[in-house]
């Protein structure tokens, strides 16, 4: 008896693996990827978005399907738009395979480890794909500017972020970089608004008000920060984000283009009927707890 749940357990995860597969198999159909579409030149936002939305759904169904590892880093100014454009890749997605990891302050007992440490923690699975609203590179902008981190940290950030990156890809992990770009007429303008908006007001922490008085500083830092990690291995792709609407659709439509995927259409399928609930008797409505209907 023993034997025999020993040999169950040993092939379980083997078992589990050709059942998901079967599942994803019976619902996709792999076709040819279809050609990227050039907008006319009076587009429609909604309308666009909603195209790559779409084929956003199907990259994710690729990634999953193929149980491939894609991790997408978010950097740039304060009030940018990565928290916009973040917002619309994932609002198409299924949670359980597209993931946002916003990291807080680091705690005492984190800032005792590997730096990296607590960000190699959030990396993708297979068939995940995981997006960094800031990420490791921390180190290199607000740690450096504001003074959080000292000389020699700094340093061997330098020095060994290109290699963590290189390794990471070496393992599997499609790695994809954006440095979202903002004019500080353009920052001020979207500053006003987070002060005056009630909405928005969260967005805007000490830190950024802080950072105000360090234009100039933050610059230096993402040049040195460039200078060091845009490697070939690992490059940083720049995003015009002076506009909004412009800079999510952009962007996109580029991590589209870098990602391998397949174009999988729903296979056909008849729901059957629904069980017969004649010996069913439900509960008293009485007997529960109603949201009140005041719209």
């Amino acid at each position: 008896m023993k034997a025999k749940n020993k040999h169950q357990n040993s092939g379980g995860e083997v078992m589990e693996l050709a059942r998901e597969t079967a599942k994803l198999e019976q619902y996709w159909i792999v076709g040819d990827r279809s050609e990227p579409r050039r907008p006319p030149k009076n587009y429609n936002y909604v309308e666009e978005l909603m195209h790559l939305q779409i084929e956003l759904i199907k990259m994710q169904e690729c990634v999953r399907h193929n149980r491939l590892k894609m991790c997408v880093i978010f950097e740039g100014r304060d009030a940018a738009g990565k928290g916009g454009v973040i917002k619309r890749i994932t609002d198409p997605l299924n949670p359980r395979v597209c993931r946002v990891v916003a990291l807080a302050t680091p705690t005492e007992r984190e800032r005792g480890q590997w730096y990296f440490q607590r960000y190699a923690a959030e990396l993708p699975s297979a068939g995940e794909i995981v997006l960094f609203d800031r990420s490791w590179y921390n180190r290199a902008s607000v740690e450096r500017v504001m003074g959080f981190c000292t000389e020699d940290e700094y340093q061997e950030f330098m020095r060994s972020c290109p290699l963590f990156e290189e390794m990471l890809i070496r393992s599997g992990i499609i790695l994809v970089k954006y440095w979202f770009s903002v004019n500080d007429e353009e920052q001020e303008k979207r500053f006003q608004d987070r002060m005056r908006n009630p909405i928005k007001r969260w967005k805007l922490s000490t830190i950024d008000i802080e950072s105000r008085g360090h234009w100039v500083d933050y610059s230096q830092a993402k040049d040195l920060m460039f200078a060091q990690t845009d490697t070939k291995v690992s490059p940083w792709y720049v995003v015009n984000a002076d506009n909004k609407k412009q800079a999510r659709l952009n962007c996109i439509a580029h991590l589209l283009s870098l990602v391998p995927y397949q174009d999988l259409n729903p296979v056909q399928i008849a729901l059957p009927p629904r069980q017969s609930d004649r010996h069913y008797k439900r509960p008293k409505l009485t007997s529960q707890h109603f949201v009140p209907d005041i719209y």
